[in-house]
């Protein structure tokens, strides 16, 4: 099953979505926050690493198309934690900065939620319930003068209740992104 997640998403990265923009994103965060934050139990450490490739193109409109939020933009990664859990996932985003989606005037604040879906395996890690999981997030990002940009991400996993168990996961990270073209 691995084997064809891995051909999937290389032939995802090797279709003509590689021509396009986009950002290649790398992060660094902690993984399984609620159960520190919520619960007041300091979880077993674990430590994400994330790599996600965002394309540029718009594969659905779903509002005006003056306003560049409401378009539907592909991306894919692969998530790893310092306890060998393993994410590879795909899905859609939306992208605006903060400037013109509240007064109209453009800022170099850019917010990205997103929702997607993979394959999980939780290696030494937390079990999640199924490998089928989905996956939410709020990037909020500073671009920079060279069009690189600094961020911070909210991520949730959660394998919707279609199995017995769904303890799901938060993740906090920060990342670095890197135009592409």
């Amino acid at each position: 099953m691995l084997k064809k997640v891995l051909i999937t998403l290389f032939i995802l990265l090797n279709s003509t979505y590689v021509q396009a923009a986009g950002y290649d994103v790398f992060s660094f965060g902690y993984f399984d926050l609620e159960k520190w934050v919520v619960d007041g139990v300091q979880p077993d450490e674990a430590y994400d690493f994330r790599y996600e490739r965002r394309f540029d193109n718009s594969v659905f409109d779903i509002g005006p198309e003056s306003e560049n939020f409401f378009y539907l933009k592909p991306f894919a990664g692969i998530k790893i934690t310092s306890d060998a859990a393993s994410f590879f996932y795909g899905g859609v985003y939306l992208e605006d900065d903060l400037g013109t989606l509240f007064i109209g005037e453009k800022s170099n604040l850019i917010f990205t939620p997103s929702v997607g879906v993979g394959l999980y395996n939780n290696g030494n890690g937390k079990k999640l319930g199924n490998i089928f999981q989905f996956r939410s997030s709020a990037d909020f990002s500073y671009q920079l003068e060279s069009k690189n940009r600094i961020g911070i991400s909210i991520t949730h996993l959660s394998n919707g209740n279609i199995a017995g168990k769904n303890p799901g996961a938060e993740i906090i990270s920060f990342s670095y992104q890197i135009p592409f073209n």
